[in-house]
């Protein structure tokens, strides 16, 4: 896919008291946080959460020397940021079709309920193995086309899409459900060797979410999730793959890249121990300028 690809954008949204603050997904947010754990690495060097909007993940992150939190919303990122500091956290507004970083520069890459909204996930995959190191670590969760629901629903004839053709469908405007089958050839054809599979939110009916205490849903989805390696069948599913060992990695002190012309802008302050000061990265090559304002660097524009 060529030419400008439309962004979702949480822009100045209340996403974090909309959506999951006592909006009943106490069960979905523990779900996600066992995949997550189970999945990822406890310790590391740098680690990308890319789509990371409020911070809702960032206590997972303990054992990582330096996180990045990256979004395309602005205010997102300084809502972040009022909550965590500056002490390990970075903050970058942008376009996932587009990464501000040098190729080969993180060990880990997060996203979670994100590649839901990429009209070109294979364009997404892409820039993550390009600034993935060799062998590093990408853990993607996606919507789940193939889930029960869909299939029932289909079977009723109550939707017109079938859950089990391969290719994604926009069930409304920037958001797009994936087959698995369909996950795994972009993933392996974007660089990436996908592994362990787990499937996540077995129960997310309403009805049950009811009635049954949900420290008893979230015990059940805990040993249902191992089921990952046989069959998907959930809304959600995490897979965990790993680069191809081949390609560079990021000199050391190499952090921002200007996204429109990949040249190495200077070393944010922030990596120095300094709180980010309010200014503009001036690129070198295209001489571009972008803003850092409120501790956020801004590739939006």
């Amino acid at each position: 896919m060529t030419g400008i690809r439309p962004i979702c954008d949480y822009e100045d949204s209340d996403y974090r008291t909309r959506f999951w603050e006592g909006q009943g997904r106490d069960y979905e947010d523990a779900a996600e946080r066992i995949a997550i754990r189970r999945l990822l690495p406890p310790t590391g060097d740098l680690l990308l959460d890319l789509g990371a909007g409020y911070g809702r993940l960032a206590d997972l992150y303990g054992g990582y020397r330096r996180v990045v939190l990256f979004d395309y919303s602005r205010s997102q990122l300084t809502h972040a940021r009022s909550r965590l500091g500056d002490a390990r956290f970075v903050y970058v507004a942008g376009d996932f079709y587009r990464l501000p970083f040098p190729p080969g520069l993180f060990d880990s890459v997060v996203q979670v309920r994100v590649i839901h909204h990429a009209v070109d996930a294979p364009a997404v995959f892409h820039q993550v193995r390009r600034v993935l190191r060799p062998v590093g670590l990408y853990l993607l969760e996606y919507a789940n086309k193939q889930n029960l629901k869909a299939i029932l629903r289909h079977l009723l004839r109550r939707q017109t899409w079938s859950p089990f053709d391969h290719e994604p469908v926009e069930f409304v405007e920037l958001n797009y459900n994936f087959h698995p089958a369909w996950i795994r050839k972009q993933l392996a054809s974007g660089g990436f060797c996908p592994g362990r599979t787990l499937t996540v939110s077995h129960f997310r009916i309403e009805m049950l979410k009811r009635r049954v205490p949900i420290r008893w849903l979230v015990t059940l989805d805990r040993w249902a999730q191992h089921t990952g390696g046989w069959w998907q069948f959930t809304p959600s599913v995490f897979v965990r793959s790993r680069a191809t060992a081949d390609g560079p990695t990021a000199a050391d002190g190499a952090f921002l890249a200007c996204p429109a012309c990949c040249t190495p802008l200077p070393t944010p302050t922030v990596l120095q121990g300094l709180p980010p000061a309010d200014g503009d990265l001036v690129c070198s090559g295209c001489g571009r300028s972008w803003p850092v304002r409120d501790g956020v660097y801004d590739f939006k524009a």
